[in-house]
């Protein structure tokens, strides 16, 4: 799995200009699901999702989690993060785990995220045509691969 970690002061879900979720400061969160992925994979991601320190603290150090901000977290599906622009410049999506997986895996790692914060994690809706508006608080923005684990 692979996920897009945004410190956003908003960010909100859109489809066909009607709002479908919303949050204030916290976290967005892009997630591509791929061929392969475990449980494992989307339980290590929720976990570093819960607990990365990037917020600031009083000495403006960037030192404190979502749980300590007390923020929000709107994950949204994101095929496209799986996409191979190895040949060409049409990329191929390949390595994008399919409905039977994706939906699972996304899910489940928006249930974690639920579980682990005490917060509901707010979702976009899976499979559609969003528009995804978002105030970059920073910019901060986070890259991590359940494969690489960096």
């Amino acid at each position: 799995m692979r996920i897009v970690i945004q410190r956003v002061k908003s960010a909100s879900v859109s489809i066909e200009d009607k709002l479908i979720s919303s949050i204030g400061k916290g976290l967005l969160v892009l997630v591509g699901v791929a061929v392969g992925d475990t449980v494992e994979d989307m339980e290590w991601l929720a976990a570093k999702t819960a607990s990365l320190r990037i917020f600031d603290d009083e000495n403006g150090v960037m030192n404190r989690s979502v749980l300590d901000c007390n923020g929000e977290i709107l994950a949204v599906s994101q095929f496209t993060l799986n996409a191979s622009t190895k040949k060409g410049n049409r990329p191929s999506y390949i390595h994008a785990a399919g409905h039977d997986i994706a939906i699972p895996l996304y899910d489940g790692y928006c249930d974690k995220l639920t579980d682990l914060t005490g917060k509901t994690t707010i979702k976009g809706v899976f499979g559609a045509d969003m528009q995804v508006s978002l105030i970059n608080d920073g910019p901060v923005t986070i890259i991590i691969d359940s494969k690489l684990k960096e």
